[in-house]
């Protein structure tokens, strides 16, 4: 059984192995990296889930960003899930602790990049996106979003933007990392 955690810094090493394997470093040229490159995830949403030895078998983060004119939200993602462990339930275990978290938080709003059959059973669906746009190419039918209040997306329109905390990180060492993995 999962066990849903804060993450640690400490985390980050096995964070970014887990997305590697989950994601490959095709990760990096999507358009919902554009969003958090630079960037530290939102206050108190960093998941991870571990096994019984203390092993990260999930990890879930989430990211403030700005809807248009200013209409605060979070994008959800990435969302992985250890391989072994994929039909254990941890993905749904860590989606629940995060919307719930997320909303205990007082966030409104979540938009996310994903797979529609697997993300419509939390709530989410293509509705609210007609009006959005990505900073660049996405597939309309797996752009997503979900109020976690009543409303919160009505009328929603323009692009989505990255906001938040921005990241210390060296010059260029996002660059050398991107080249690294795809190597």
């Amino acid at each position: 059984m999962a066990v849903i955690l804060d993450e640690a810094p400490a985390d980050a090493g096995a964070r970014e192995a887990l997305l590697d394997r989950a994601f490959g470093p095709a990760r990096f040229t999507k358009t919902c990296e554009r969003l958090r490159e630079g960037r530290i995830p939102a206050r108190g949403l960093a998941l991870k889930a571990v096994d019984d030895s203390g092993r990260m078998i999930g990890t879930l983060r989430f990211w403030h960003v700005s809807i248009g004119a200013e209409r605060p939200a979070l994008m959800l993602g990435p969302l992985a899930v250890e391989s072994e462990a994929r039909e254990g339930g941890v993905g749904s275990a860590l989606m629940r602790a995060g919307l719930a978290r997320a909303a205990e938080l007082g966030h409104e709003a979540v938009i996310l990049v994903g797979n529609k059959p697997y993300y419509e059973r939390f709530g989410f669906s293509g509705e609210a996106t007609a009006e959005l746009a990505m900073p660049g190419p996405v597939e309309r039918d797996r752009f997503l979003a979900l109020e976690l209040r009543a409303g919160a997306l009505a009328g929603a329109s323009g692009e989505v933007r990255g906001t938040g905390a921005v990241a210390f990180t060296p010059r260029g060492a996002v660059r050398d990392r991107v080249a690294a993995r795809a190597a």
